[in-house]
């Protein structure tokens, strides 16, 4: 089992673009969150069928801790 982070970031004109921080390159799109988790899902698995292809090493973020910071404005 791999472990992913994912982030959602929304666009101006609808949807949200998801990266995969993890695995440069692994973008997607989807038209809202629902449909943004499932092309970031469908997204990582053709990564990782790749890697596998390659003989590459799978990295994964089981091991990454994740924290949110609130910061004032300066």
């Amino acid at each position: 089992m791999y472990t992913y982070k994912i982030h959602l970031h929304k666009e101006a004109e609808g949807g949200y673009t998801v990266t995969v921080p993890v695995l440069p390159g692994c973008i997607t799109y989807g038209e809202n969150v629902d449909d943004a988790l499932a092309m970031a899902k469908e997204a990582i698995e053709l990564y990782i069928e790749d890697l596998q292809e390659r003989g590459e090493v799978i990295p994964d973020d089981s091991q990454t801790l994740e924290y949110s910071l609130n910061l004032d404005k300066v």
